[in-house]
């Protein structure tokens, strides 16, 4: 018996929610449900995706009007600083401008002090934490990833950690012991996302039976 009354329909809705998650970089600045909504969904998130050992080690900020503005001008400044001066820095300022175009920006970390805990409780363990850590916040970003497209709020993940960790940590006030890991600006679809091209699946999935 599955979870739901009716699991071959409650498994296509699933389904379709995976296939509907892509990235999507043309954003609109306002969403179709309220911020409330989606402090929930967040929090809903946190609370219930796995990690190893119940560690519960992700921690997410969650960047709205000023701040998320704040959040994409201070890549973009420290993104120039490694520039080369020769190379055109308009595409990447474009490219920043247009995240900052999103109604908010969902920032992802890794509470080090957590890992460091269990690295220390389970030396056997020590050099899996970090995997497994990493593993449980990509399972967080899928999660409110997925949420977000059947609301039909559209989202991308991007990385720009290292180069803006120390401002972003003293800009918004991070715990010192908080790894960021990904960002993840999101708005209202503007533009659709490209055409998915697709590996064959027998290439990548094996059936031992």
């Amino acid at each position: 018996m599955g979870l739901f009354n009716n699991s071959n329909k409650d498994l296509k809705i699933f389904q379709d929610a995976v296939e509907a998650r892509r990235s999507i970089y043309d954003l609109e600045k306002e969403v179709s449900i309220s911020d409330d909504e989606i402090k929930s969904i967040i929090e809903h998130t946190v609370k219930h995706v796995p990690s190893a050992f119940n560690s519960q080690s992700t921690r997410i900020v969650l960047l709205l009007n000023d701040n998320h503005e704040k959040f994409w001008d201070i890549t973009k400044e420290e993104l120039k600083k490694t520039m080369e001066p020769e190379r055109d820095f308009q595409p990447t300022s474009d490219k920043i401008d247009n995240f900052k175009h999103s109604h908010g920006t969902v920032l992802f970390f890794e509470d080090q002090d957590v890992i460091k805990g269990l690295e220390a409780q389970m030396p056997a363990y020590a050099d899996n934490f970090n995997v497994w850590a990493n593993q449980t916040n990509g399972m967080h970003q899928f999660t409110l990833w997925t949420e977000f497209a059947i609301e039909g709020i559209g989202a991308t993940i991007q990385h720009y950690n290292p180069l803006v960790d120390e401002q972003v940590a003293k800009t918004f006030d991070i715990p010192e012991s908080w790894k960021l890991v990904a960002q993840m600006p999101f708005g209202n679809v503007r533009g659709e996302a490209l055409e998915k091209e697709f590996k064959d699946v027998d290439e990548r999935f094996i059936v031992k039976d």
